[in-house]
């Protein structure tokens, strides 16, 4: 804790000598990058595709993004009144230490109850992403560290600046882990063809714990996987988790990306010898991300399909199958010059949600199983520069216990507004 709190100090105090410091965009962290190439992007280039500062002719720059928000909620009459939180606050520091080597990390402090129904963890300040990049060539680099996982889209590029809402989407927190991050290593690599672009990422990390089954929320939860901090020095199976993921883009249409994460969860063996089955998980997701050209409507969408092999034993509560997504519709409707701010633009947006928790029916009546929700976030932004949003959000919200009972305040809210800001510094 003290040294992520010097490596902070430091990183504060660079940032506040600001007459040495010059705007760069993210793509001059590469040795060299042409002006082609640099328009295109894919969802696997978010980690750097970001506002960064650099301090003179040093090779290190430095950036980050901020959250807050302020929410008041109602379930069936009753109300927490009025909530101000301060959700996020990330550093990012990135360096070219060599031709063709690049290294990324960021830090940071979270407070955010999306992610963990009860906000039982608290607080959270630590390491979120630390990678050396080494680049062969175009379609073949390595990278190696604590790294994010590419299941999806949202894992990757979940910064809050980048979206209209101030919620993260529900079933990329309380079905799959957000910001699902592992130490290991990969490759990935990208491909540009005309207004076409290709990429894939192929990592062997560490993974899941028996606390995907074993924990607090009574359910399959892989959330639950997070709070199992050991999981970044030992393996609870002793064995990897593979994570693969497919792009397809054209910088006319949209992008397109396929993933997939899997391997043994469970602790299957004690110092050599076999005390259970092999039980693996394995999560299949699908995302897109275009925009409409005539109305430059934006559409982001991903779902995903959760397996998770139980022991035998297991109540129905906890279930072999999940699935959930979401997708954002964004319509700007107005753009121009406002104040001193040249690009500013005003934009109403809607998120569909909806998480199945146990998909499938009860093996001794044949009833189907519920556990699912639905939601409903329409909203109005204000982004003064493309790197900051000021957002008011409504949600209406509806959620089923197994059997398909309406659950009450307990377990979350059914309508609230919420208010907030985040910006990239």
């Amino acid at each position: 804790m003290k040294s992520l709190l010097s490596t902070l100090t430091l990183l504060i105090i660079l940032f506040s000598s600001r007459a040495v410091f010059a705007q760069i965009d993210s793509s001059l962290l590469k040795t060299k990058t042409t002006a082609d190439t640099a328009k295109h992007r894919l969802s696997m280039d978010a980690i750097y595709n970001r506002p960064f500062l650099k301090l003179g002719n040093m090779p290190v720059s430095i950036g980050g993004y901020v959250e807050s928000d302020y929410e008041y909620t109602v379930t069936s009459g009753i109300t927490n009144g009025s909530q101000f939180q301060f959700r996020r606050f990330s550093l990012f520091a990135a360096a070219t230490i060599a031709p063709h080597i690049k290294f990324l990390s960021e830090i940071e402090y979270e407070d955010d109850p999306s992610g963990d129904p009860d906000n039982v963890a608290g607080p959270e300040f630590g390491v979120e992403y630390a990678a050396m990049d080494i680049e062969f060539n175009p379609l073949l680099n390595f990278r190696g560290g604590l790294i994010l996982n590419p299941i999806g889209s949202f894992n990757e590029n979940h910064d809050g600046p980048k979206y209209e809402f101030t919620d993260r989407p529900i079933a990329m927190t309380q079905m799959l882990p957000d910001t699902w991050n592992n130490p290991g290593f990969g490759f990935y690599g990208k491909q540009y063809t005309g207004h076409w672009m290709y990429g894939y990422e192929a990592y062997l990390t560490g993974g899941f714990t028996d606390s995907i089954i074993n924990n607090s929320e009574g359910k399959t939860f892989l959330p639950a996987a997070k709070n199992t901090l050991t999981r970044f020095n030992s393996s609870a199976s002793g064995e990897p988790l593979y994570t693969a993921k497919l792009s397809v883009g054209n910088d006319q249409v949209g992008q397109l990306g396929v993933s997939y994460m899997g391997g043994v969860y469970n602790t299957w063996r004690v110092e050599g010898a076999p005390v259970d089955n092999k039980r693996s998980v394995n999560i299949f997701d699908v995302d897109f991300n275009g925009t409409i050209p005539g109305t430059h409507t934006n559409i982001i969408t991903e779902w995903a399909w959760v397996f998770v092999e139980l022991p035998p034993d297991y109540t129905p509560e906890y279930a072999h199958e999940q699935f959930g997504g979401f997708i954002d519709v964004v319509q700007p409707i107005f753009h121009g010059h406002v104040l001193d701010w040249d690009n500013a633009t005003v934009n109403l947006a809607v998120r569909g949600e909806y998480v199945d928790w146990n998909v499938g029916n009860f093996a001794a009546t044949g009833q189907k199983e519920y556990n699912d929700l639905w939601s409903i976030m329409p909203g109005i932004s204000f982004r003064p520069t493309p790197q900051t949003v000021i957002r008011l959000n409504y949600r209406r919200q509806t959620q089923n216990d197994i059997t398909g009972n309406k659950i009450g305040a307990a377990i979350g809210p059914t309508a609230g507004v919420t208010f907030g800001v985040s910006t990239y510094f």
